[in-house]
Formats: structure tokens, sequence, C-alpha cells
């Protein structure tokens, strides 16, 4: 059983190197920010608490996010281990989550604040079915429009010059200490998240002692 959790800025490529991770080991993607946009998008009660701090730029508070990863995790689907993405995200977190689990590592994926800037200002949501596009690198054949759908893409409630700075700003002074706490069992490895996709993975996997597929 193998059991990560993957930490990065905004557009740093969490969610993308999670996936080929969890696909190739057969291991489970908790993907903390699709919990927490599923409920947005089924106009639950935590989805509208989640809304009106996603749309301030801030990050969800600690009883919230613990409270979502515990459900999530109590449902014992992970035979195999899982990888957690977007979560944890404050000293309190990090507390909670090395005291409920075991974990075999931590990987850090590190991107520059610009180049962070340049990735999420790029991103559209289709507004029917929810596919994800990047302008800079994954770009509709229609200017506008979902190549699957054909829905209106639109940007992220979240993805605005002030809510990113905020969450820039939040993410630097919350994930020093994270990254401390879990380096003090030697968890973590840094990985250069600039490369193309296939190049982090691939730097992820030898930091982590795992083979390619």
């Amino acid at each position: 059983m193998r059991k990560y959790v993957i930490i990065g800025a905004v557009g740093s490529g969490k969610g993308t190197q999670s996936g080929l991770l969890a696909r190739d080991l057969d291991i489970v993607h908790i993907s903390v920010g699709d919990i927490f946009r599923w409920h947005v998008k089924n106009h639950t009660k935590l989805g509208a608490q989640v809304r009106r701090v996603m749309a301030s730029g801030g990050l969800v508070g600690d009883d919230l996010a613990e409270g979502v990863v515990r459900d999530r995790l109590a449902q014992h689907d992970w035979n195999y281990g899982f990888v957690v993405d977007g979560f944890p995200r404050s000293r309190r977190q990090t507390e909670f989550f090395l005291e409920s689990y075991d974990i075999d590592g931590v990987i850090h994926l590190d991107l520059p604040d610009e180049e962070v800037r340049r990735r999420v200002l790029a991103r559209r949501l289709c507004s029917g079915c929810g596919m994800d596009y990047n302008l800079i690198e994954d770009r509709p054949t229609q200017e506008g429009r979902c190549d699957v759908c054909g829905g209106e893409l639109v940007s992220r409630e979240d993805d605005t010059e002030k809510a990113l700075a905020e969450r820039l700003r939040d993410y630097h002074e919350k994930t020093d200490p994270i990254l401390e706490l879990f380096g003090r069992k030697e968890y973590v490895v840094t990985v250069d998240a600039r490369p193309g996709i296939d190049e982090v993975q691939r730097t992820l996997r030898e930091r982590l002692g795992l083979p390619m597929p």
C-alpha cells in the first residue's frame, strides 16, 4: 500500500501529476479541490460555504477541510493506497494528517509565482460539461467553445488577479511550516514543476524510488 501527499501552488500541476501516479500505481486520487467544486456545482450547504471562501481568494477553514478528508478516506475504497492533493494547507491540518494516517512520501511541486500567474490566468472551464482547458497548451478547436459539448468556456470564479494574489500570500505563509513538519520525518521530495508533464512525473518517481510505467 502506498500513501502520498502532493503539495504545490495553484497551477503547479498537482491534479495532473496525482492522476498519473494514481492510474499507474492503481491507487486512488483524492482531490480535495474537486470535492469542494462538486459541492459548489451541486449547490449543497457545504458548497455555499466554500463558494464564499473561494470567491474571496481565501482558503477553506481547518474544520471544514479536515471533515471532508476524514469522510472521504473513511470510504475505504483505497485498497492499494492513495494520493491526496489540495490537503493539508495549514499546520493544524498537517498535524491532523500525521496523527491519523501513515504516509510514504510528500511531493512538493515547486513553481515560481510568475509562472503560477501565467498558468492560472490562462485556465478555462466549460460551463456545460466542466472540461478543463489551458490556453497555453490546450486550446480548444473553436475559440471560446468546448470541444466536447460546445459549451462556453469561462474563467473559474477564483481565477482573478486579486484572488490569485491572496491565494499566493496564504500559500507561502502556510506552506513553509507544513513542509517543515513533514520534513522532520524525512517525507518530503521537492520537484521543479516548470518542465513538461512527463519530465516532472519522471523526476518525482525517481525521487520516490518508483518505476516508470
